[in-house]
């Protein structure tokens, strides 16, 4: 009896991850796709005046736009989500068979789907569509092919968040006079999940990590 209603409890979570898996993939490649498809680079519009923007750019596949090594450096980026994807999904099902709290597998399931978002782009996005420019959208499925080959896509980011600007004061060294912003990188929702994931974690780890 004890063990059906283990299993049981097991197969609530695994739906639950799942379930959460499924949702942040499915609003994060809408949204994507959409901007992708209706926005040219750079363009922006203001959601909540000027503290909350969605503004169109792409990158080689880091987190919050940053890049990383080149065409190899990106390819071995790829290559090491496709690895860390395999490893957290073992890590989920570990959990649950071990009977760890659902708080713990949910953020690890919003890492998984986050990693899982970003790496879409990556391998798919340079053969689904044409490339984006400042005066033209892209087009899915173009008939000349699209952009770039198998892992070589660029990641979609339009979240930004630019709360306070303004310019340093003239006496501060290196930066006076120049331009400040409290919050520069412009991510997605991927990065969105991961980032929940993984500060809930360290901010709860006592209760979500039992021993």
């Amino acid at each position: 009896m004890q063990n059906f209603s283990r299993e049981r409890i097991s197969s609530a979570v695994l739906k639950k991850s799942l379930i959460i898996i499924f949702l942040v993939l499915l609003l994060d490649q809408v949204v994507k796709i959409w901007i992708k498809t209706h926005m040219t680079l750079g363009q922006e519009f203001p959601i909540f005046g000027n503290w909350f923007l969605i503004n169109f750019t792409e990158n080689e596949g880091m987190a919050f736009g940053m890049q990383f090594g080149g065409n190899y450096g990106k390819l071995l980026l790829s290559l090491f989500r496709l690895i860390a994807i395999g490893g957290i999904g073992y890590y989920i099902v570990y959990l649950i068979k071990k009977g760890a709290g659902t708080g713990l597998v949910i953020c690890m399931s919003l890492i998984l789907a986050g990693a899982f978002g970003n790496i879409i782009d990556s391998a798919f996005y340079g053969m689904l569509f044409s490339e984006s420019t400042f005066i033209e959208t892209a087009r899915l499925l173009p008939a000349g092919g699209g952009y770039s080959t198998f892992l070589h896509g660029k990641v979609v980011d339009m979240l930004y968040f630019p709360i306070i600007s303004g310019n340093y004061p003239s006496w501060v060294p290196f930066w006076g006079g120049k331009d400040f912003l409290l919050f520069r990188p412009v991510f997605n929702i991927a990065d969105s999940a991961i980032t929940i994931g993984v500060l809930t974690i360290i901010i709860f780890q006592r209760k979500l990590i039992k021993k």
